[in-house]
């Protein structure tokens, strides 16, 4: 892969693979179909997985320990030949193992008795219609089928139709075919009558006729409800489990957008003019933040922003070119030619004094001339533009699902990672002209759940007319080195390999220009791990070298004459078949990087330098055996561990020195590792706070202001809405002698948020503490206070407090105070968690009220 997979995709990746082997497996022996689905907001990266997936079924993956299919043949399906040509694009860019011409277009000259293993074929809606080339003389009643006596002449001087393919390879034992369906929820219409035909999709998951349904069915989307309601109606058609990626995990990848800004005029009326002006200018101040982020990055590839103007099904010209005439007053140094529409013409169109030409909806992203788009709907399924920013749409309230479904599709990221303590930068813009205040909230409720009607996305916030936020001027530079000081934790791996980690930051390393030839460095101490372990476990490795050289089997013996049968032992020597099948095993358990660089290292200084081949044979069954022994492995990753985690701290100031984005891949490494680590936080440079409170009739009231928070609007001011005791425990904060400023922790997984692990069920979950508190001491220096007000009345309040109980175990000597409080009752109490017999007090609770009641708890107030 060109990508390295977030978390939460490479667990899906897995759970496919887990899917597809046992229904393939299944197929082969039994005969049996199976089904099943993969869940995911949009902008999770579905092609991405896929492209994983594709790379281990044709080419297998030590990673995901998958032999390759042989066998294997994919068929592509949608409703759209655009969002077919957009999937292949992007399966091209992610993988780096597919070519182009394993991605097959089935266009209508395709002819084949059976489909080729190893490729893709992407076949749409329109190419299996009655009128297409493809399937002409397939049906017997089709008219197009002449007879010369018995004889059926196909027309077309065809010999297959593409459902003889089909059944052909289908039909063929030594193929498994496997049917993709892209954005499976469409095509996958309930019956609406009695006679209404079967529709394309169900016929290829069914069968029909001659030609029997495709034996493993993978469907693709963010709604699925549709496809799985359908599968489980069809006959002779089991299901295994759909696989689901959690959205949180998604919000917290960076990969999409954490705000989104809706700007609506306060009063209804008729604001279209006004807020084109406030779109166009929002346009050239993310275009201008770009630039200098940019620049503070010496990044060449300044991402250039666009403006979707969304009209309704039936424009009027003339005020779109109304539109573009403000624009361009408002915006001069625009170039003419900077504008675009994906109308369903496909030609050029005039708008007033504009004529504007027509764009594919796949080209607009790496067509980066256009700075305005104008569309209608929601371009096209599975369309995105990361770079599409701002949108002002003149849609009308009642036109909210096509307003969402557009703004859905605006939510990734340019970078494809969260920009650091920006929320500018991290965000997108939508201006509604025709809404106002109240009709605005069910654009804001569904946007809150990605636009599918499912749960809210955690980490994602809508924000209606907010302000933006910038660092505090009155607060003391070294306020700001103490919050920068302070350690973060990230959760830990599920799933992690040390030594693949250890690799990877070694040549992270070394392109950084950090440390020379780190890759070699890294392979020689595991070499001397490995020796080590040879001296530790002799006895172990000598037995499995024995049982990698022999092939251990029964024979059966049958008495002929008396109708026994006896079964005898046998013992044969392994030939090099069986020694490399059991190295390369081996090999997936230590890392096959780290395999082949050991068999060369025990090859060139133990083996017979006259016999190279012969060394390398016996250097394999050495690491095959080493593989058959747990310790080795055990003690091999824990090593790894150690020297990621020393190299690391070793190299942290340079790291910190790196741009943003080499940054990142130092943050995902770190976040690699199979314990909680350490990570610093980023300063923060851009907020966007809501200033009002917006009541259920869509009334709003002016939040509180609170002064000395780090980042504040231009009056010194920071807005929030706290309850009740919250408030309280802000204001006694700040009423502290000393105290110099505050942060309000934010609560999404940003790199300006401070994280704690904590754990729950056996999982590890990670917990925002709400506010840090600053003090300037006596001897001049700051102290840092975490205080969390922490709600009693939720399950999880205890894991949370253990988890807070751990974090000052580990980091309590960077703070002054690390307090939990809660309201009991009238009262407020506190548990200082830097004090060794609180915390042993909250290791053994059992009550969170009785804990805070205890002699560990103390009043807060007063």
């Amino acid at each position: 892969m060109k990508f390295t997979l977030k978390d939460y995709q490479e667990e899906a990746v897995e759970n496919v693979l887990v899917n597809i082997k046992k229904a393939s497996r299944r197929w082969r022996e039994d005969g049996d179909k199976h089904a099943f689905s993969l869940t995911a907001t949009t902008g999770a990266g579905k092609t991405v997985m896929a492209a994983a997936v594709f790379e281990a079924l044709f080419h297998g993956d030590d990673n995901y320990d998958i032999e390759p299919d042989p066998g294997a043949v994919v068929i592509w399906f949608s409703d759209d030949p655009s969002l077919n040509e957009q999937s292949r694009f992007r399966l091209l860019e992610a993988s780096d193992r597919l070519t182009l011409s394993d991605l097959v277009v089935v266009q209508n000259t395709f002819q084949r008795e059976v489909l080729e293993p190893g490729k893709i074929y992407f076949l749409n809606t329109q190419k299996l219609g009655k009128s297409s080339l493809l399937v002409r003389g397939h049906d017997p009643d089709d008219e197009g089928i002449e007879k010369d006596g018995q004889i059926r002449l196909m027309p077309d001087s065809r010999s297959f139709t593409i459902w003889d393919t089909i059944q052909n390879t289908i039909d063929d034992p030594a193929l498994t075919l496997y049917l993709v369906l892209d954005e499976a929820h469409r095509g996958m219409r309930a019956a609406t009558g009695a006679g209404e035909k079967t529709t394309i999709v169900k016929r290829l998951i069914n069968g029909s006729g001659p030609v029997p349904g495709i034996p493993v069915v993978w469907g693709i989307s963010a709604t699925v409800e549709r496809f799985n309601a359908a599968v489980s109606d069809m006959q002779g058609r089991a299901t295994l489990p759909n696989v689901v990626v959690d959205s949180a995990k998604v919000q917290a990848s960076g990969l999409l957008k954490d705000t989104i800004i809706l700007d609506v005029p306060t009063d209804a009326g008729a604001f279209d003019t006004v807020l084109v002006r406030r779109g166009t200018d929002k346009l050239k101040e993310i275009s201008s933040a770009w630039e200098a982020y940019g620049q503070q990055q010496d990044d060449a590839d300044t991402v250039l922003p666009l403006m979707v103007l969304q009209v309704p099904n039936a424009p009027d010209h003339n005020d779109i070119g109304a539109a573009l005439d403000t624009i361009y007053a408002q915006w001069p140094d625009l170039p003419e030619d900077a504008v675009a529409h994906v109308f369903g013409e496909h030609t050029a169109q005039t708008f007033g004094a504009h004529t504007v030409p027509y764009i594919s909806p796949e080209r607009v992203q790496e067509s980066t001339w256009i700075r305005v788009l104008i569309a209608k709907d929601a371009i096209s399924t599975g369309w995105d533009c990361p770079r599409a920013e701002v949108m002002v749409s003149f849609r009308p309230a009642r036109d909210r699902t096509h307003i969402t479904q557009l703004l859905g599709r605006m939510v990734r990221t340019p970078l494809a990672r969260r920009i650091p303590g920006n929320d500018r930068l991290n965000s997108v813009d939508c201006l509604l002209p025709f809404f106002d205040e109240a009709s605005v909230t069910d654009i804001a409720k569904a946007l809150m759940s990605g636009g599918d009607g499912g749960e809210d996305l955690p980490g994602r916030r809508v924000l209606i007319n907010p302000v933006e936020l910038k660092p505090n001027p009155s607060i003391p530079e070294d306020v700001w080195d103490k919050l920068l000081s302070l350690p973060s934790q990230t959760l830990p791996k599920r799933h992690s390999r040390p030594v693949k980690r250890l690799t990877s930051l070694a040549h992270e390393l070394a392109m950084d220009g950090l440390l020379a030839d780190a890759g070699k460095a890294a392979h020689a101490e595991m070499h001397k791990v490995l020796d080590g372990l040879r001296a530790r476990f002799k006895a172990e490795i000598e037995t499995a070298r024995k049982s990698v050289l022999t092939v251990e089997g029964k024979s059966l013996k049958a008495d002929l004459k008396g109708g026994g049968m006896s079964f005898d032992d046998f013992l044969e020597e392994a030939d090099y078949a069986v020694i490399e099948d059991a190295y390369r095993r081996a090999g997936r358990g230590i890392s096959p990087d780290l395999a082949t660089s050991y068999s060369d290292y025990l090859a060139r200084n133990e083996g017979d330098p006259d016999d190279l081949e012969g060394a390398l044979i016996d250097a394999h069954v050495m690491i095959a055996a080493l593989g058959l022994v747990p310790e080795v492995k055990e003690t091999l990753e824990a090593e790894a561990e150690k020297l990621a985690a020393q190299w690391l701290s070793r190299f942290r100031v340079e790291i910190k020195s790196l741009s943003d984005e080499r940054q990142d891949v130092y943050r995902q490494i770190r976040e690699m590792s199979s314990e909680p680590m350490p990570v610093d936080l980023a300063r923060p440079t851009s907020w966007m706070q809501p200033t009002t409170l917006r009541e259920a009739n869509g009334t709003e009231t002016p939040l509180p202001h609170y002064t000395q928070h780090l980042l504040s609007d231009d009056d010194g001011n920071f807005p929030e809405d706290f309850n009740s005791w919250e408030g309280e425990v802000v204001k006694a904060e700040l009423a502290r002698a000393g105290t110099v400023g505050w942060y309000r922790n934010p609560s999404r997984a940003s790199q300006d948020s401070l994280g704690v692990i904590y754990e729950e069920g056996g999982s590890p979950k990670i917990v925002r503490p709400d506010f840090v508190f600053f003090a300037r001491l006596p001897d001049g220096s700051v102290a840092a206070d975490i205080i969390d007000p922490h709600g009693i009345q939720f399950g999880d309040a205890i894991p949370k407090l253990k988890g807070l109980a751990d974090y000052a175990e580990a980091f309590g000597s960077q703070y002054r105070r690390i307090e939990a409080v809660a309201k009991i009752g009238d009262k407020f109490r506190a548990l200082d968690l830097t004090e060794a017999s609180t915390r042993a007090a909250v290791a053994a609770a059992t009550s969170i009220r009785a804990l805070y009641e205890g002699e560990a708890g103390t009043d807060y107030l007063g």
